[in-house]
């Protein structure tokens, strides 16, 4: 029998604005330890270097964590050119030095316009990718470099906030992107292509899955917190963790429905239910009361629509919350 995990069966999610100079798995024990919950796990790593909207699922939130990891994201970062780093950032060790005093902004957003859209890009050494079952990074460490295959990702904005001439000039950006991107990388690009290089300097993460900068808090509000009313006084702060798949179409089963959905079974679903032809997954939810009244249904997982000939539309089970 294994070992019961201790701490509290809390679920929720919270935004965490991770703090710059800690992993986000250091970031998330941190937070987890305030609230004494006994499972946890965080969604899209940051690099220790940045900083920003690190949400963090707790309890059966983790079961759908998966669904924010293929989400967009957004963020903003100071490069700073004439600078080449083993680890495409500051934090690295210098591999060369340009004056810059010749780059203008014309010159930059030249070179940016190939940077987006579509575009080709190479994971950098120091990343969490895995490498014949070794993390990039420790290889990185130990002065071994592999190749890495080129992947496909989307930066659907890229745009110029600042730019700050000089011998070591600098200019900060705003970026939005499809999953999988590095920012460190596509700095490093631009900066190949203007040919004095470039890394990051800043690093900040504004945007995940539809969450902002205004949503998060700091690891220090919730230690204030903690502090004048314990780890009770530290729940409220937790959203539901249906919001994880808000992207997708929402389904009601009465409750009779639910109880045969909640073990494992397909379950038809009325005629009144259409759905786009690229809908594959849907939440469900029990209805918990009649229309006119004002209560919220009850979330119950992630479900895969089946359409079957003579059947219809149905709702098979995908991720089933268990503390209800």
């Amino acid at each position: 029998m294994g070992r019961r995990k201790s701490g509290r069966n809390i679920s929720g999610i919270l935004i965490l604005d991770k703090a710059a100079g800690m992993s986000s798995n250091s970031a998330l024990q941190r937070v987890r330890r305030l609230f004494d919950a006994n499972k946890a796990g965080h969604t899209g790593s940051l690099d220790p270097l940045a900083t920003g909207v690190l949400p963090l699922c707790f309890g059966e939130a983790t079961k759908f964590s998966q669904f924010l990891l293929n989400a967009d994201k957004a963020y903003r970062v100071t490069a700073r050119f004439g600078l080449r780093t083993d680890s495409l950032d500051i934090d690295g060790e210098t591999l060369e030095k340009k004056d810059t005093s010749e780059l203008a902004q014309t010159h930059i957003e030249k070179a940016m316009q190939p940077l987006t859209g579509q575009i080709d890009q190479v994971p950098p050494m120091v990343s969490a990718l895995k490498h014949e079952g070794q993390r990039l990074y420790k290889l990185a460490r130990q002065g071994i470099e592999v190749d890495r295959p080129a992947r496909a990702v989307t930066i659907k904005s890229f745009r110029m906030l600042d730019f700050f001439p000089g011998g070591e000039a600098t200019a900060e950006f705003e970026v939005e992107c499809t999953k999988g991107t590095y920012i460190r990388s596509l700095i490093s690009d631009l900066g190949e292509a203007l040919g004095c290089g470039a890394t990051v300097e800043k690093l900040r993460r504004i945007g995940s899955a539809g969450f902002v900068e205004t949503d998060c808090l700091t690891e220090d509000r919730l230690q204030a917190e903690f502090e004048k009313g314990g780890m009770q006084s530290l729940d409220p702060f937790l959203l539901p963790m249906q919001i994880l798949m808000e992207q997708f179409e929402e389904v009601v089963l009465s409750r009779s429905e639910s109880e045969f959905f909640m073990l494992g079974q397909t379950v038809m679903l009325p005629q009144a239910y259409r759905f786009g032809a690229e809908a594959d997954i849907v939440r469900v939810f029990r209805e918990e009361c009649a229309p006119e009244a004002n209560s919220e249904n009850t979330f119950l997982g992630a479900g895969e629509l089946i359409e079957e000939a003579g059947a219809g539309l149905m709702v098979k089970p995908k991720r089933l919350r268990a503390d209800i």
